[in-house]
């Protein structure tokens, strides 16, 4: 367990912003289910209290702040489409998100901060 300092601690789980003081779980994570190439692992925040699991069609809007954002598109193996690597302004995420879409091979996209750290899975609705 850690006190949550600073501005940049968002919950895996919720993708909710953790308030600074906070208690936050730091854990290591792979978002693939199972070890490949592609298959990095890597620190993931979460509440130590109980949060509600993130459903919405829209990313939060904190996601305008990632400065820069990684973004990948995967195909259903679970491989990385290199053509669809970008770094980004978080600002145009929603849009940099749906011009991957349109490779067809593309099943998933993964959203990154700059450091690497995993936020969030986005599919196609």
């Amino acid at each position: 367990m850690h006190l949550a300092q600073g501005l940049a601690n968002p919950c895996r789980h919720c993708l909710e912003l953790i308030e600074e003081g906070d208690n936050k779980l730091i854990l290591s994570y792979m978002p693939f289910d199972s070890k490949q190439a592609y298959a990095e692992t890597g620190p993931i925040f979460l509440h130590q209290k109980q949060c509600h699991r993130y459903n919405s069609d829209k990313l939060p809007d904190w996601f305008a702040f990632l400065d820069p954002a990684i973004i990948r598109g995967y195909d259903d193996n679970d491989w990385m489409i290199y053509e669809t690597g970008a770094v980004t302004p978080g600002s145009e995420l929603e849009k940099e998100c749906v011009k991957i879409f349109h490779n067809k091979d593309v099943k998933y996209i993964h959203i990154r901060s700059k450091f690497n750290c995993f936020q969030c899975k986005v599919e196609m609705a």
